[in-house]
């Protein structure tokens, strides 16, 4: 599989991870996301959904304009999704109890860990 596709099958993911965060509301259990989404509004539910729409265009935009350049946002990628896909099944753990997020945050993870190694490849080869 290329960077790229890996690429956009994260940023897919990612939406999806979105949707279903902000089914469970996410925004009303978890203070980071109630902080930076009072960032954004006074409204934390529509600030949750500012940004995680902006989030998902900034990913496409990423996919679309993909040249050399777009390597440092990969690795952004790849440390955002890692951390996502390990905070939401930590806490799930830790409450022992489903979390918003829970059920797409493996496939984050594990997108985030395919998506690292194609990089290396890429940049090794380069």
């Amino acid at each position: 599989m290329t960077v790229r596709t890996t690429f956009i099958l994260l940023v897919l993911a990612q939406g999806l991870h979105s949707i279903e965060e902000y089914v469970g509301r996410l925004w009303e259990v978890f203070l980071p996301a109630q902080f930076v989404s009072g960032l954004v509004s006074d409204n934390l539910e529509v600030g949750f959904l500012t940004l995680n729409i902006g989030l998902f265009v900034f990913g496409l935009i990423c996919w679309l304009v993909f040249n050399r350049f777009t390597s440092v946002f990969i690795w952004f990628w790849i440390i955002l999704e890692t951390v996502n896909g390990v905070v939401h099944t930590f806490m799930a753990l830790l409450q022992m109890s489903y979390f918003p997020g829970l059920i797409t945050a493996p496939i984050l993870l594990v997108l985030a860990i395919k998506l690292f190694r194609v990089q290396q490849l890429a940049d090794k080869s380069s």
